[in-house]
């Protein structure tokens, strides 16, 4: 009777406060491993005291992935509900100098929650391009607005730079509006600091690298103090918080500058942890911590710039018991951290083992705000609401997943098929080093046995190999991997390695 009265209470509870849209703030770090935080990793040795007490007034996801392995890929996928590779891009990421990704027509993340009559605003790390006003030779033009940013994909305000913090240009943009003419050129190579490294190229007046992440911080918690009380009246807010953090330049600042005792990226992920907390603590001080759903998650696994080598000299591991890191098909390339809260709907402490992908993330904002499904947006994307409400699944029974180099891996239950030789990243084997090995095209997983992915098994399972190359090829060319009308492509997509075309 008790487990029933506590499953209604909850139900109501989750009902009654999406009825009243919910705030909603989604943070998303940059190259941190699923084993770099404690909730996900019990054996973490950095200290993350704001994500634990997060994950324990929420819920944790221990199987949730990013679409790709790789940061420009995983935005797309992030803000479109959709399959990265589905894009024009069919690899790598975007520069700071690239045009913009998603078209305006393409629904997002912005434009769904603006429709439920949200302000929608977009405070970070775009990567995902905008169009810098250039001259014949391709020199960027300062003087001059930007075009195509987030507010073309429904954020009524942005404020943010490109690409990664390692990519010139380094000027803030406020909407179109370039908030500094740069007034130097400046960078710093590997040589000169292993770990604080930034490409070469023109620097704003107002923009200072290593105040990059508290700065964002600062903005994302002005924004919070300032629509509270519409918020309050009935006009809620969606916040989109990608950080450049812990990716490259790794800068912590004192106090957290050696705090970790183990090495600077350690150093960083406990500041991003820090301001974590306080702007979780913002939410709270303005009344909104019941009806504010915050998620944070990573855009990919663990990048090599951590030092991986001196990392586990201290008995610590980006990627926990997982095999690879950014870039690759392996798990740690794509399993990442996801913790959600949402303390008048979601039970504290609560933990999950449910498959998830970010692209969940616009199928529930779109059940949460109560729209409707489309053919369009979110064509990949599961309910999570079932599980917040405590539920084992959202439904979803598949995942693929996709490496820098453009390798596609489909997952079903506990097989989990990679379309590589070897890692389709950065870690050994790389691709070229595995085909001369003479490495077989396609690895085969169970995860349940062997998460560590060391047991190649496509020689033993050939039938369950056929399975799941079948069902890839039908998610692939159905434009979706959920129920509803098949829609196209935005490109032909070639998905068997080499070595395996004559076979199709």
């Amino acid at each position: 009777m008790n487990n029933l009265l506590t499953v209604l209470t909850l139900t109501f509870a989750l009902t009654a406060t999406a009825a009243q849209k919910p705030n909603v703030i989604v943070v998303m770090a940059d190259d941190l491993g699923i084993g770099d935080i404690t909730p996900t990793n019990p054996e973490c040795k950095i200290k993350t005291p704001h994500l634990q007490k997060m994950a324990e007034e929420g819920m944790t996801f221990f199987d949730a992935h990013t679409t790709s392995s790789v940061c420009t890929p995983t935005r797309y996928g992030l803000l479109t509900g959709r399959y990265n590779w589905r894009s024009r891009l069919s690899r790598g990421v975007l520069n700071g100098r690239s045009n913009h990704l998603i078209p305006a027509g393409r629904p997002t993340l912005g434009h769904l929650m603006k429709k439920a009559g949200y302000h929608t605003a977009m405070i970070g790390k775009w990567h995902l391009g905008w169009d810098w006003a250039k001259d014949k030779k391709g020199k960027i033009d300062f003087t001059k607005p930007v075009k195509n940013g987030p507010d073309i994909n429904g954020f009524d305000q942005y404020y943010g730079h490109c690409g990664s913090l390692d990519m010139p240009p380094y000027v803030w943009v406020d909407t179109g509006r370039i908030t500094a003419q740069p007034d130097r050129e400046e960078g710093v190579t590997r040589k000169d600091d292993r770990y604080g490294w930034y490409r070469k190229g023109p620097i704003g007046s107002d923009f200072q690298i290593a105040e990059v992440l508290p700065h964002l911080f600062d903005k994302t918690i002005a924004l919070v103090n300032q629509r509270a009380k519409a918020a309050k009246s009935g006009k809620p807010f969606f916040v989109y918080l990608p950080l450049p953090a812990p990716h490259t330049p790794i800068v912590p600042v004192p106090p957290f500058k050696d705090a970790s005792k183990l090495n600077p990226y350690a150093d960083f992920v406990m500041q991003m942890d820090h301001h974590m907390g306080q702007l979780l603590k913002a939410v709270q001080d303005n009344g909104l911590n019941d009806n504010t759903l915050v998620i944070f998650t990573s855009d990919n696994g663990c990048s090599p710039e951590a030092n991986f080598d001196l990392l586990k000299g201290h008995g610590h591991h980006p990627s926990a018991q997982f095999r690879g890191h950014k870039a690759d098909i392996y798990e740690g390339g794509h399993r990442v951290p996801f913790i959600a809260r949402w303390p008048g709907c979601i039970n504290g402490g609560s933990k999950t083992h449910a498959l998830a992908c970010l692209t969940d993330i616009y199928t529930t904002l779109e059940a949460i705000t109560g729209q409707r499904r489309k053919a369009l947006g979110g064509e990949d994307g599961y309910n999570l609401l079932p599980v917040f409400r405590g539920k084992k699944s959202s439904g979803r029974e598949t995942l693929i997943s996709h490496s820098i180099g453009g390798s596609f891996a489909i997952r079903q239950g506990n097989w989990k098929l990679c379309l590589s030789a070897g890692s389709g990243g950065w870690s050994a084997p790389r691709e070229r080093a595995a085909q001369k090995q003479g490495l077989p095209p396609t690895q085969l997983f169970n995860l349940n046995s062997d998460p560590g992915e060391r047991s190649n098994l496509e020689s033993r399972h050939p039938g369950k190999v056929k399975e799941l190359l079948a069902l890839l090829e039908k998610q692939i060319t159905r434009g979706r991997s959920t129920p509803g009308k098949t829609v196209p492509n935005d490109r032909e997509i070639k998905f068997l390695p080499a070595g395996m075309a004559s076979k199709k």
